[in-house]
């Protein structure tokens, strides 16, 4: 839940807003992009600087058991600091809707594994090409495997 100990709210207020409607439900709503309609999964993870807890909204992208988190930030400049907790702290609690994952993530190198992600990625949420279109950085790509 929200309340978790230790955990630290996004400063974006549509990103608190969503993860709060989300988990106040137990993943029944809050469950969609805003406006878009389109599927949206919790990564709970923890600050790269405040060890804190934090919890971001992201697209449900699935390669089997697996999760795909691109770190797009709408084609912005620089990456979104989850992307730096993430290779700072691999271990992660996805929630999809009622279910909820342990998981580890890592980032993907091999460019023929990252193009076949990216296009189950694009194929989910098509504004990713856009986004890569807008910036000169290489969007990285994470999977989230189950803890085994």
């Amino acid at each position: 839940m929200t309340n978790t100990p230790g955990y630290i709210p996004s400063p974006s207020q549509w990103v608190r807003e969503q993860v709060e409607l989300y988990e106040s439900s137990g993943g029944t709503q809050g469950t969609t992009l805003r406006d878009t309609g389109l599927p949206v999964i919790i990564v709970t993870h923890t600050g790269n600087k405040t060890g804190a807890i934090r919890k971001t909204p992201l697209m449900r992208v699935k390669d089997g058991v697996n999760y795909i988190l691109l770190g797009s930030m709408g084609g912005a400049p620089n990456n979104p600091v989850w992307v730096y907790n993430l290779r700072a702290s691999p271990e992660v609690e996805i929630r999809d809707h009622t279910e909820i994952h342990a998981m580890r993530v890592r980032e993907v190198s091999d460019d023929a594994e990252r193009a076949r992600l990216w296009k189950l990625a694009v194929a989910a949420y098509p504004p990713y090409e856009e986004y890569q279109a807008k910036t000169t950085r290489r969007i990285p790509v994470f999977v989230a495997e189950p803890m085994r």
